[in-house]
């Protein structure tokens, strides 16, 4: 077994139940073509992270400054949504790596504001493969299965809130242990998570970056082929960029703006609806209209949402990049990806969300032949 560790972070901020490996790099186009080719599945891959380039930086500054104050209320939203569901103890699981930030902010969230302490740990799902099930044996040594809360930065298409579910239900069947199947995020954009603070496609600032703002741990990977049977599933961590680490930077920015709108919180805060089954509806419409207007037939490659756009365009190869409106503040750190990598954008008036991405087929990438 593996033993936790914090990355970047504080040590009581969180666990990583994920093993630290060294990993060969796979270059985008490479690792597009093994993918689309099946070859070999994504989580199997790794495209070594660079540090963000000198004029990309301020876009997360600016990101900050746009939505900090937004992120701190939902932040104080979903606290006491997780409190109500979970009366008797609180055990915060993070998906890594979205969720990470947002797993440690609440950690502080619920001990500063509502006087609850929680332990917190960060594992590894991944689509098609599953949750890390060693992580979750290692979780339930010390807590109740009841108590577990998952936690994300947002969702697309609702894959993993899917991916978690049937993880769930496998684990219980070899287990015997039943935990709740339930995704808590920030912002649920298709109506698959069971709590969120919001459903607007907005600009969560912790999306604009990868390991810098995540304790600097890259994306985690599993190989069954070389990974032992009690191994967690595996990251890489980057070490090499510590003097440049704006994990810490982040959550102490933050809480200081929940503590600011923790003023107006106990006064009461207007929060927006949850209908999962409209959400979905939109979604889905979504879905069907891209396949039809791109002749995309597998939603595998429709990344809806601010954040899975963004995910594309820093780690993928992407066709397009649909938005809703071409001088959105909220997605000039998207035009700027775009416009850097020669990406076509695409203005859609009427888009449910501010951007979407499509991912290009392996039949249009000449490079990869």
């Amino acid at each position: 077994m593996t033993i936790p560790f914090s990355g970047s972070y504080n040590l009581d901020d969180v666990q990583f139940l994920l093993k630290p490996i060294a990993m060969q790099d796979t270059p985008i186009h490479v690792k597009e073509a093994l993918i689309q080719s099946g070859k070999k599945h994504y989580s199997q891959m790794l495209t070594h992270e660079s540090l963000p380039p000198d004029n990309y930086l301020p876009l997360f500054y600016q990101a900050m400054d746009l939505n900090q104050q937004r992120m701190a209320r939902h932040l104080l939203v979903l606290a006491e949504r997780i409190l109500a569901t979970r009366p008797h103890g609180i055990t915060l699981v993070s998906l890594a790596r979205a969720g990470t930030p947002v797993g440690v902010l609440l950690k502080h969230v619920l001990k500063r504001h509502f006087n609850t302490e929680v332990s917190h740990y960060s594992i590894s799902i991944l689509r098609d493969v599953g949750m890390d099930q060693n992580a979750l044996r290692h979780i339930l040594q010390k807590h109740a299965p009841e108590s577990l809360v998952f936690v994300d930065g947002w969702t697309g298409k609702g894959v993993i809130a899917r991916q978690l579910a049937a993880s769930l239900q496998d684990f219980a069947a070899t287990d015997g242990v039943t935990i709740p199947a339930e995704l808590y995020v920030l912002a649920d954009l298709s109506g698959s998570a069971a709590v969120a603070a919001a459903s607007e496609d907005y600009l969560i600032p912790s999306c604009i970056l990868n390991a810098t703002i995540s304790g600097l741990v890259s994306r985690s990977v599993y190989d069954p082929q070389s990974a032992a049977a009690s191994d967690f599933h595996g990251c890489v961590y980057y070490r090499q960029f510590e003097q440049y680490d704006l994990s810490r930077y982040f959550i102490d920015t933050i809480l200081a703006c929940v503590d600011h709108a923790w003023q107006e919180y106990e006064c009461g805060l207007e929060t927006g609806s949850h209908d999962r089954l409209q959400l979905q509806n939109v979604s889905q419409g979504l879905l069907n209209w891209i396949s039809e207007r791109y002749g995309i037939t597998q939603h595998n490659y429709i990344k809806p949402g601010i954040g899975e756009a963004t995910r594309v365009l820093l780690r993928r190869e992407a066709q397009v990049l649909l938005l809703r409106d071409m001088d959105c503040e909220a997605t000039r750190h998207l035009r700027w990806l775009a416009e850097s990598r020669s990406i076509p954008i695409d203005v859609v008036a009427d888009l449910p969300y501010r951007a979407v991405a499509l991912i290009k087929r392996l039949a249009d990438m000449q490079e990869a032949e």
